[in-house]
């Protein structure tokens, strides 16, 4: 009996004991219904726990049955605490949602931040500290990278479509806000984590290494000194996680398309001190375009160090290195047709190159001096050098014997060059959090310094015009009543010193034997530029009602030849003042109103040189807008509505003067009025969209040429719109798959201004894309289909001989993977 009581306690026992425990499952997402990916979920009690998947989802099994408090956190966000019981043989089911986490923002973005969706709530692009978006008084719209990821985008002309109001000049690092220009190499508009930095104006700026892009609308001047008066384009690079974190992808696709990314983050140390990131993005891609490919190579390496709760400092590099050739555009015969040559013809030779290299390295730090005050000092050196040759368009078409123009042929020029470029910013400043009553205030007190430096030995070789009848020398254009002073051939006809590019010849793109050329020599010569400003910003809090007052004094110095006996010196300043109120009417719902000025100086090379046209005034803007801002479904849906009036005095146009291409005009005054809506984010867990529409009404409203006036400006749309949506399917046979579909509409705009002639007009386009998502735990696969319908479109352009025309439908297929 007692053998048969042991046997049987033997049998049970194991019973009993797996009747004592239970299981605890759930999901943990964020306050927008996002899944928050390998958040961390402990049973303090226990001192065991787990991690969420890539789908925020958790298991934690064999739980003793009993009372715990459930500890939930993740990178951004509040750490939550929760009690929870445990019943045998019963498994608890629990969402948890975490709310981020605000404080952890530093003053500086200096950390990184964990998001996950299309939509993001701070920023530190419009006032230097984390605001809240809907509290402050000016549009700011963004692009994360999860939206960039979903659409395979890779370049930042790929994500701007996404934003109201932004769209594309041309084929360049060169975009319009509003109706105006934000180029690079201008170091007026486009930012790198809140500075300025040197970039090239050829090749549009990669963003495999970026977290996301910002776009504050009007003229920045009050924050940043020097600025477009359209807005401002900021790059946020991807900063280093606590966290072990490893991402690798590949795409291949249309064009002989092949990319590769790496992303990977992670603590150096166990305490968590020493975080680091490393960024890796390859290209080698063909195009759309005749002889036109890109090799990119990026190396973003970042590191950030906590000595302590009160000290952050963060020191990043990005490398970037461009080998493929200038594309000018699409040239069309002179009847003006643009369907008249395939959009695929470049004006490129077979032995063209652009070789570009930029280096940005960015020290950045952030100390609490008190629980009130802190100091932020941030240094950037950034480099960028350019190596070129180019059979380019000469801005028209051949010319013939009696002076008039063969609508086949364009008249080319030939430039090889190099320069190289050095810039240093500087920027500090404190932060103080003060109450007097019942006033609350953010007070901003800084001083930034801005230098750019061509470095000696920039130069220029170009062949250009008409060989002079001896064969010795060129003339710049070709005069009939003069034609002796020519060789000509046959004909009659002026020979030119760089042959004429067939539109009709299919070996036009051949190479070119450039030893006959006849060169002329252009020396840049050396320059430096200099910004100091001095700024005082107060972020008043009234109840509900939020004041924004800023002031800024920019000192301007501008020296052309630069380090010699015939250094000439130009100084400038402005005043520049902002103004702003934010009133919450509902908790979920501001309005807004701002005023703010802003200040561009024509460089000295170009203010002073009588054969562009100079002297030049320097540019000048205002910008008053009113507007709302709302989240909606639960905090997941962010919403922007702005309407706007916004005026510049002082522009540089092309006067499209064949005797002298480089001739610019300045117009007296222009005009952009209109009204933008922007909304990004989840209308639940699985479904995401961003949306835009914008009414541009940007034109000229003072010109010495009277039929400029009322005229819409180069390259700015009176409307655009733009939706992308994707949808996930987490249960179900169907599970691990998603869908995106997006349209973007661009009316009809005009090129550039032609004096006494009409500009061309490139038509309106609607383009669909669509993509298929698959993803099981850390893989996915992903296949984009862009431009589904196959419209020929084109983007931007100056003229009839250049034109930039759009990428026709083409397929891009990524496959990742994290670890």
């Amino acid at each position: 009996m007692q053998r048969f009581i042991v046997t049987l306690l033997v049998k049970l026992l194991p019973l009993c004991i797996a009747a004592q425990h239970g299981t605890i499952k759930g999901q943990v997402s964020s306050i927008d219904g996002n899944p928050i990916e390998f958040a961390n979920i402990s049973i303090q009690e226990l001192i065991t726990g787990t991690a969420a998947d890539g789908n925020g989802k958790f298991e934690i099994t064999k739980v003793p049955e009993g009372d715990y408090t459930l500890e939930i956190s993740a990178i951004g966000f509040e750490t939550k605490n929760q009690s929870i019981q445990i019943l045998a043989n019963k498994t608890l089911e629990i969402d948890i949602v975490l709310q981020e986490s605000i404080t952890s923002l530093q003053t500086v973005e200096i950390l990184g931040i964990k998001e996950r969706s299309y939509s993001n709530d701070v920023s530190f692009l419009g006032t230097k500290t984390a605001t809240p978006l809907l509290d402050v008084p000016q549009s700011i719209n963004y692009v994360t990278k999860e939206l960039a990821l979903d659409q395979a985008a890779f370049r930042l002309n790929d994500v701007v479509k996404n934003i109201s109001g932004v769209n594309q000049y041309s084929f360049y690092n060169d975009i319009t806000i509003r109706g105006f220009r934000v180029q690079g190499q201008r170091n007026s508009g486009m930012l790198v984590n809140g500075m300025r930095a040197m970039t090239s104006f050829w090749k549009q700026q990669l963003i495999p290494h970026i977290e996301r892009v910002e776009v504050i609308k009007g003229p920045s001047s009050a924050l940043f000194g020097n600025a477009s008066p359209g807005g401002s384009i900021n790059r946020v690079t991807k900063k280093p996680l606590a966290e072990s974190r490893q991402s690798i992808s590949s795409t291949v696709g249309s064009f002989n398309t092949f990319r590769t990314l790496g992303d990977f983050t992670g603590s150096i140390s166990q305490d968590n001190s020493l975080l680091y990131r490393l960024n890796l993005g390859y290209e080698n891609s063909g195009s759309f375009r005749d002889l036109q490919f890109d090799k990119n190579l990026v190396i973003a390496p970042s590191f950030s160090y906590l000595p302590n709760d009160r000290t952050r400092l963060n020191f990043d590099i990005v490398y970037q290195n461009s080998q493929g050739r200038l594309d000018r555009g699409q040239a069309v015969f002179g009847n003006g047709d643009l369907y008249s040559v395939p959009i695929s013809t470049s004006l490129s030779a077979a032995n063209d190159f652009l070789h570009e290299e930029s280096v940005n390295a960015t020290i950045s730090l952030r100390h609490e001096l008190t629980d009130r005050i802190s100091f932020n000092s941030i240094y950037m050196r950034s480099s960028y050098g350019e190596d070129l040759l180019e059979h380019r368009t000469a801005n028209t078409f051949a010319t013939l014997a009696e002076g008039n123009k063969d609508p086949e042929q364009v008249e080319m020029r030939v430039f090889i060059r190099k320069r190289n470029w050095d810039n240093d910013g500087f920027n500090n400043f404190f932060n103080f959090n003060l109450t007097t009553g019942p006033i609350e205030h953010q007070l901003l007190i800084g001083y930034d310094y801005f230098q750019q430096l061509l470095q000696p030995g920039g130069s220029q070789l170009e062949a250009r015009g008409y060989l002079s009848a001896d064969g010795n020398s060129a003339i710049n254009s070709f005069d009939p009543t003069n034609a002796s002073a020519y060789m000509l051939d046959q004909n009659g006809n002026p020979m030119p010193n760089v042959a004429h590019f067939d539109l009709t010849d299919p070996n036009a793109n051949a190479l070119r034997d450039m030893s006959n050329y006849i060169y002329a020599t252009r020396y840049y010569t050396q320059f430096r530029q200099r910004n100091h400003g001095l700024y005082i910003q107060d972020q008043l809090s009234i109840n509900k009602l939020k004041i924004l007052i800023g002031l800024r004094q920019e000192f301007f110095f501008d020296e052309l030849n630069y380090d010699t006996d015939e250094e000439q010196f130009e100084e400038q300043r402005a005043l520049l003042p902002r103004f702003g109120m934010v009133y919450s009417i509902q908790p979920n719902i501001n309005v807004y109103a701002t005023y703010v000025e802003g200040y561009e100086p024509q460089s000295a090379d170009v203010a002073n040189d009588p054969n562009v046209g100079g002297p030049f005034d320097p540019l000048t803007s205002s910008l008053l807008e009113i507007g709302a801002k709302a989240k909606w479904f639960n905090g997941k849906l962010n919403t922007t509505l702005a309407v706007y009036q916004l005026q510049q005095q002082g522009a540089l146009y092309d006067a499209n003067d064949a005797n002298n291409p480089g001739l610019l005009v300045q117009i007296g005054e222009e005009e952009s009025k209109g009204i933008e809506l922007d909304l990004a984010g989840s209308i639940n867990q699985n479904w995401s969209i961003v949306a835009s529409y914008s009414y541009n009404d940007a034109v000229i409203t003072e010109s010495d040429n009277t039929e400029e006036i009322g005229r819409q400006k180069p390259n700015s749309p009176r409307h655009t719109g733009n939706i992308w949506t994707k949808y996930l399917i987490n249960d179900g046979a169907l599970k691990g798959i998603g869908f995106g579909l997006g349209a973007n509409f661009v009316s009809e705009r005009y090129g550039s201004i032609v004096s006494n002639d009409t500009p061309p007009i490139f038509p309106e386009y609607q383009l669909v894309d669509a993509a298929v998502y698959y993803k099981v735990e850390k893989f996915q696969l992903q296949v984009n289909v862009n431009n589904i319908f196959n419209k020929t479109h084109w983007v931007g352009g100056y003229d009839y001989i250049r034109a930039f025309p759009g990428a026709p439908r083409n397929i891009m297929t990524t496959v990742s993977y994290t670890f």
